[in-house]
């Protein structure tokens, strides 16, 4: 294999979708490194290890050399993400989310290089749009468009109300795009509606239109749904050692390959040979969960490291 297929292959390594693949093997063979952002509003102080599937790409990003965003939206978590909700999110104070995002960086410099990583902040470039640049912003899309997300759809459906400002989220995190001249934008498979609009508004600014990578939900504990803490199936990156090994030997063998595509750095040519010694007899599920368990304890757990 090629050094841009080996490259390619870890990209893709456990993404759900990538639009345009085609795009992204082209900005790849331009040979510089590309600008690669991750959004993230800081909405709550502590993150689970379903939110580092996405950090864990992104470090894949870092290690080939490409020039990592982490943007904390601190201005639009304000506005609150509606992706998923059925619900108007409440907004959050300035002293949340300031706290918040600290404790974000925090805990994902567990997975990325901090002298390597752009820290920016959206409020930034967002604050000076004011209301001039916020009225133009929202003349780019219709009513009709915000309505074909999913979610917008069923809340409407159901009777429930959608406030106006919801409508700027999208286009804020779109915005976000143009103001960083992202080559890439990670995201959650809930994402694809904001992730999408970043390629529109760069379109619209004459830009370049970035790439969008979409990573799955990580399944929680229960096997079913995913990983969240309203389901109470979640493993906190911040679990004690010895809880976290408990949770993560609780989920089943099935799950467990799923787990090591999305969590662990091991080249996926090891994890095929686990498969296959599983497969032969000649090694116990068991003991390959366990090698798995150390690998995560010890990223979040420096003195775990055993």
């Amino acid at each position: 294999m090629s050094q841009l297929e080996v490259a390619l292959a870890e990209i893709k390594r456990g993404a759900e979708e990538i639009l345009v693949e085609e795009e992204l093997v082209a900005k790849l063979k331009e040979g510089r490194p590309l600008r690669i952002k991750l959004g993230m509003d800081p909405t709550a102080p502590d993150i689970h290890l379903g939110h580092t599937v996405i950090l864990n790409k992104l470090k894949t990003f870092q290690d080939l050399g490409h020039e990592i965003i982490l943007l904390i939206g601190d201005f639009t978590a304000m506005v609150g993400d509606p992706s998923g909700k059925n619900a108007t999110r409440p907004p959050l104070s300035e002293e949340a989310i300031k706290h918040n995002a600290l404790t974000y960086a925090e805990q994902a410099f567990k997975i990325l290089d901090p002298a390597k990583t752009r820290i920016e902040y959206n409020s930034t470039w967002l604050k000076e749009l004011g209301a001039t640049g916020m009225i133009k912003l929202a003349a780019k899309q219709t009513v009709a468009r915000m309505m074909e997300r999913d979610d917008f759809k069923k809340r409407y459906s159901g009777g429930q109300s959608i406030a106006i400002h919801e409508f700027l989220y999208p286009l804020l995190q779109g915005y976000d795009s143009v103001a960083l001249k992202a080559d890439v934008e990670l995201g959650g498979t809930d994402q694809k509606f904001n992730l999408l609009m970043g390629r529109e508004l760069q379109k619209d600014a004459g830009m370049a239109t970035q790439c969008v990578l979409m990573m799955p939900l990580l399944v929680g504990l229960d096997g079913v749904k995913k990983m969240s803490k309203s389901a109470a199936n979640y493993i906190g990156v911040h679990d004690a050692p010895g809880e976290m090994f408990g949770k993560i030997m609780s989920i089943t063998d099935d799950l467990m390959w799923n787990y090591y595509e999305l969590l662990s750095f091991r080249p996926l040519t090891e994890i095929d040979g686990f498969k296959a010694g599983i497969a032969a007899g000649t090694l116990n599920p068991r003991d390959v969960k366990i090698w798995l368990a150390k690998e995560i304890i010890t990223r979040y757990h420096d003195e775990a490291a055993a």
